[in-house]
């Protein structure tokens, strides 16, 4: 487990990152959301050690991990412009961090390798954007780190590519519990694979939740009412949060269990009604809103 320990940085006396306290279980895909300057780089950077805090700590496994080679062996760091030999080749890389990374695998290497269409022997200079997003994905996939920290690691690949990547961590999660921690300023982007999620804002930590927690409190309900005064019986029995009307069709996003939800509604006069899924930015709409922030003011590309 990643543990992060009332962390702080500060650069020329600005705070980038202001007592964060937060854990990022083992097994498990941790979503950082946060606007370009929140912060999520420089706790990512001090998370893998690469830089101290001023205050606090970040523990890997009970580990202090700043200077410390035993924690650090835990985890690989693809930054957001990932640092290559300046004349390089991708086996250039791959031999670096096979002395830096004792698990790291060749063969996994040159297998991803050919798999994505590079060459090993290309100078990376001439990678495009995204091939050199993708080398640094194979090298943290082949380190077999126990942790794989993902600082916009997305972008500049194309959705494709983004889908086969997201299948890649699945597929190490499954087969020896990879941890990966994946940074965005975009909630879309981590829709799909993220257990939990922290959003950052101005250096600190707003929110930290468990998704399954959040869908399960959170109830999106599509129905039509025999009668007007309906909803406002609904109004009365529940707490709605969120209510859209579009001619006779009401779409609301209710605050509690789904069963308990579903009872009130049960009891309503209905010609129809059904729970529909949520989305990620849905739910931190939701959940924002209550503790004083409007998240689309925070996020970009919601």
């Amino acid at each position: 487990m990643i543990a992060v320990k009332g962390i702080t940085k500060r650069f020329d006396g600005f705070p980038a990152v202001d007592r964060i306290d937060c854990e990022m279980k083992e097994g498990m895909v941790f979503g950082l959301i946060g606007t370009n300057g929140a912060g999520k780089s420089t706790l990512m950077r001090m998370i893998s050690g690469v830089i101290r805090p001023d205050e606090g700590e970040a523990l890997i496994d009970d580990l202090p991990v700043y200077d410390n080679p035993e924690a650090k062996k835990k985890v690989f760091f693809i930054a957001d412009e990932p640092y290559f030999f300046a004349h390089g080749n991708g086996t250039d890389m791959a031999e670096y961090y096979a002395m830096v990374y004792p698990t790291f695998d060749k063969e996994e290497f040159y297998k991803l390798m050919t798999q994505f269409g590079l060459d090993a022997k290309r100078k990376i200079g001439s990678y495009s954007k995204g091939m050199k997003k993708q080398l640094a994905i194979i090298l943290g996939l082949s380190a077999k780190t126990d942790y794989l920290l993902c600082d916009e690691t997305f972008d500049g690949l194309d959705p494709v590519m983004r889908q086969g990547v997201k299948s890649l961590m699945a597929k190490e999660m499954g087969e020896r519990g990879l941890t990966p921690v994946i940074a965005s300023h975009n909630l879309r982007e981590l829709e799909d694979i993220c257990d939990t999620v922290g959003l950052l804002h101005r250096g600190g930590i707003l929110f930290n939740r468990d998704l399954d927690d959040m869908k399960c409190n959170i109830q999106k309900i599509q129905c039509v009412f025999e009668k007007d005064d309906e909803l406002e019986k609904a109004k009365q029995k529940c707490d709605i949060i969120k209510s859209d009307q579009r001619g006779s069709l009401h779409i609301l996003t209710v605050r509690g269990g789904r069963e308990e939800v579903m009872k009130v509604f049960d009891s309503l006069d209905t010609v129809f009604c059904e729970v529909l899924p949520l989305t990620l930015e849905e739910i931190f709409i939701s959940e924002t809103e209550v503790v004083g922030y409007d998240i689309k003011k925070l996020i970009l590309e919601v």
